[in-house]
């Protein structure tokens, strides 16, 4: 177990084990804090502003037009350096830049935010998971990475991004810890799945302890913590225009960590990362183990997020390299493998196997008989989507929504890619959609295949929790997506269908059922990142260019791989 922080009443820090340099003065941290953060935004072209081939420790002047596959204006254009706070039309309550008359649940969701804070020293760092007096409390009562990240997007459109500077320390320090799971000692770069601020009214002291998996069910360390920090770090850099943060030594390191866990020489053929059941916001035994999608996605925006966020000088030049080359692989490999549309999957229909050498069409070895019944009516004539996960002999069609949506944001999936997987929403909206936004995955497992592939776990029977369960928190990633691509319509949509139920139902984890009509058999109320993911996706509608923080441009330089297919010119 990690040692906690003791904090006495005159805020001096105890450590058992010796602190970082910079952290070995608290007073420098507060300091830092009060360091004005509005800088000149005209600075100096960034690394995800430029192609991979054009990578070098010169710059080039900023790029301004983005234009997507049918050569119309995007609401992306032009907002890769905006500044956007949130506009205020009192204390608690930010109002709407263009003018639109706010929703009424809109106040109820950000008193219900505030309430999730939870403080260190008298200074905000992080919102808990859920605040539901009904249930117990399990770690709901701690702050975990992946689920504080839309509640951070929520304050930063808001302008306040303190709490999330807090947090970005926060969560640092608690990296350099010696981490240990029944005497195994995990790699340096591995950041908390959560942490928990408990305080002792006896002794007046604060003490922090983090999960880096050592108390998870099932005991998994989260591959996408690191990921979600790196990618939530460019957002606050590019939402409030400060650089100073990204660029202390301790931040430079922290990144670099992460990214050597990741881009270490080992056995694989393939450019994916190896992951285990449960290392992501499927937290539990799913068959997703081997190269899943969400953590794929999320590994390629880390590593055009860190590209930008590096210093460019000599001490990080052989970590941008291999990002650059790993980025170059990776984008081939997922957007050749894990493509699926109707050309592919009449494609894989017809393939032979037992192909030898590389000339074989069928690389992995897939047996068409493995396909399954459903894909073949859910596939729509014009629209695709990338599968869950591909593998020796094994390819997962499943859909997965959080994959998906971030390989649009972070521009993994082409421009024609990122239009299919819209037409594909647009077209199953009954079976992702339904009455509640938005199903985690789809289609779910039933009978057999549920007791052998969850081992019969309660949680995940069919159509609830992660087995085919509705996610409200997933509505800021289909708005997100839904914006980058042109289509804030199917954002508007789905926001509607949100807003007519989650108050009423007093924000709840997730929902059950093929439509989501049934608020979960054990989920709890008061969600923070129900709360927080339906109001970064209204804020979002509402300032799109609040999607420059979260959102990639396409590299024009990587070109695809695939061929269009008839779903995309249908």
């Amino acid at each position: 177990m990690p040692s906690p922080v003791d904090v006495s009443q005159n805020g001096n820090a105890r450590h058992a084990e010796a602190a970082p340099s910079l952290f070995e003065i608290e007073e420098d941290l507060a300091r830092l804090l009060e360091r004005p953060r509005h800088v000149n935004i005209e600075r100096k072209r960034s690394f995800d502003e430029r192609s991979f081939s054009e990578m070098s420790m010169t710059h080039s002047p900023p790029r301004q037009v983005y234009k997507n596959s049918e050569n119309s204006s995007r609401v992306f254009d032009n907002m890769v350096g905006v500044y956007s706070p949130g506009r205020w039309s009192g204390i608690h309550t930010p109002r709407s830049t263009f003018g639109y008359e706010p929703h009424p649940i809109i106040g109820e969701a950000w008193e219900a935010l505030r309430r999730s804070i939870v403080n260190f020293r008298d200074q905000p760092v992080g919102t808990i998971a859920a605040i539901d007096n009904s249930a117990e409390e399990l770690n709901y009562d701690q702050v975990f990475v992946r689920d504080f990240v839309p509640s951070a997007l929520a304050f930063l459109m808001n302008g306040e991004p303190d709490i999330v500077k807090n947090f970005l320390l926060k969560t640092l320090r608690l990296q350099s810890r010696e981490k240990k799971i029944d005497q195994f000692k995990l790699g340096d770069g591995v950041m908390p799945a959560s942490f928990k601020v408990s305080h002792d009214p006896v002794r007046n002291y604060e003490t922090i302890t983090a999960d880096f998996g050592e108390s998870a069910i099932g005991r998994v360390a989260p591959v996408d913590s690191g990921f979600w920090w790196i990618i939530l770090l460019r957002a606050y850099t590019k939402s409030t225009g400060d650089t100073s943060l990204a660029e202390m030594p301790e931040c430079q390191r922290g990144i670099r960590l992460i990214l050597e866990l990741c881009l270490s020489e080992g056995f694989d053929t393939f450019p994916t990362l190896l992951c285990a059941d449960g290392c992501s916001m499927i937290d539990r035994r799913m068959g997703v183990y081997g190269y899943p999608i969400e953590i794929q996605a999320l590994f390629f925006m880390a590593l055009r997020c860190a590209l930008f966020l590096l210093k460019h000088d000599e001490e990080n030049r052989v970590c941008c390299d291999a990002i650059i080359k790993r980025l170059h692989a990776l984008s081939f490999h997922m957007r050749s493998y894990y493509w699926l549309d109707i050309k592919q999957l009449n494609d894989i229909y017809r393939y032979k196997t037992e192909e030898y050498s590389h000339t074989a069409v069928n690389k992995f070895n897939v047996m068409p008989d493995s396909l399954p019944e459903w894909v073949f009516d859910f596939m729509p004539t014009r629209g695709g989507y990338f599968i869950g996960n591909v593998s020796p002999a094994h390819m997962d069609f499943r859909w997965f929504c959080l994959g998906n949506c971030i390989s649009i944001l972070s521009s993994l999936a082409t421009p024609e890619q990122a239009s299919a997987i819209m037409d594909l929403v647009e077209s199953r909206w009954q079976e992702l959609v339904g009455e509640m936004p938005l199903k985690i995955s789809y289609p779910a497992m039933e009978g057999h295949e549920w007791r052998i592939v969850t081992g019969c776990d309660p949680k995940n029977t069919s159509w609830s929790y992660h087995n085919g369960g509705t996610w409200p928190v997933l509505l800021w990633l289909l708005t997100a997506a839904a914006i980058k691509t042109g289509r804030p319509q199917i954002a508007r949509r789905a926001i509607e269908l949100a807003e007519s139920r989650l108050l009423k139902d007093s924000w709840p984890e997730y929902y059950d059922g093929k439509l989501g009509r049934f608020i979960g058999k054990q989920a709890r109320k008061f969600q923070t990142w129900s709360i927080a993911g339906y109001l970064v996706a209204r804020m979002m509608l509402e300032d799109p260019s609040h999607l420059g923080m979260i959102a990639l441009e396409e590299d024009k330089q990587m070109k695809p791989t695939m061929k269009r297919s008839a779903s995309w010119t249908c």
